[in-house]
């Protein structure tokens, strides 16, 4: 019996703290689920979704069916399948564009913030990049080298970086005006170990947050360039692709642009919501209240 009594807390401790957790910061566990789903399809497309370059012109503009849940597009290829496909495009888009700004941003931006003769030349550097609209650069580059997803994330990356560059230079700015920095720099610490130990972990916060935003606008922006004929190659299903290609046939089949148009709001909607979720939960000011 006491055997029993005592294992009761134990097992219902992990979904107590789990239910706790999730009242606490509802935003951030729909967000985290809605996000978690749509990888798990992006990884998954090849085992459940059939071929998405696969045209059968007799199928044309078929509507939603159990044969085709999402319907056919002007070429009689499968919608369901496209956006299946072009969910990864836009994950794997968002993810590195996140991931590469935010690292190359942390770096600059603590150069900048710690050490003030670099500050002035590489802010005025910042100022001239984030001058040039991030379209048209887009545009620019896949003139010049071509239509592929690197020249995308490339073109994304590069407006995306100052950005991240402002947020941890004021980041520095603040943490090295701190007493327990005045003290490790009096005792003969480098630059090196203060700026990794007592610096840098202050910019973790900012910087999830931060890399939630990017990787929303990425995806958007990816959509966007793809609508325009400046992204990914036609050939390849993303959404945006599928918008374009059939932006003429909206009358007669709103399918084949609703369903890809509903998974870029979803996306976007989960990354927007673990953002915001990981902005109060990390805020002292907000969490204290919380």
């Amino acid at each position: 019996m006491a055997t029993t009594l005592d294992s009761r807390p134990t097992t219902g401790q992990p979904r107590g703290a789990f239910a706790v957790f999730a009242r606490r910061n509802p935003t951030i566990v729909l967000g985290a689920a809605l996000l978690a789903l749509m990888a798990v399809v992006a990884v998954a497309a090849p085992w459940i979704a059939g071929d998405p370059l696969f045209q059968a012109p007799v199928n044309r503009l078929k509507a939603p069916s159990a044969q085709h849940w999402f319907g056919t597009d002007h070429l009689g290829r499968d919608v369901y399948s496209r956006a299946v496909f072009g969910s990864r495009i836009s994950l794997v888009v968002g993810i590195t564009v996140a991931t590469i700004s935010i690292l190359i941003g942390l770096v600059i931006g603590l150069a900048a913030g710690y050490f003030r003769r670099v500050d002035g030349i590489v802010m005025r550097f910042m100022d001239g990049l984030m001058a040039i609209p991030g379209i048209l650069l887009a545009i620019a580059m896949v003139a010049l080298t071509g239509a592929s997803i690197v020249t995308v994330i490339v073109a994304i990356v590069i407006p995306e970086i100052p950005r991240v560059v402002r947020l941890v230079r004021a980041v520095v700015l603040s943490a090295r005006e701190q007493p327990y920095v005045d003290a490790a720099v009096s005792g003969g610490s480098r630059s090196v170990k203060i700026i990794h130990r007592h610096i840098l972990p202050n910019t973790f916060a900012p910087l999830i947050v931060q890399a939630t935003y990017i990787c929303a606008s990425a995806i958007l922006v990816e959509a966007a360039l793809s609508f325009l004929g400046a992204g990914i190659p036609p050939q390849t299903p993303t959404w945006g692709n599928m918008i374009a290609q059939s932006r003429i046939n909206l009358r007669a089949a709103p399918w084949t642009i609703f369903f890809p148009g509903a998974g870029l709001a979803i996306v976007v909607l989960a990354v927007n919501l673990l953002g915001d979720g990981l902005r109060d939960r990390l805020d002292p000011r907000i969490a204290r209240r919380m």
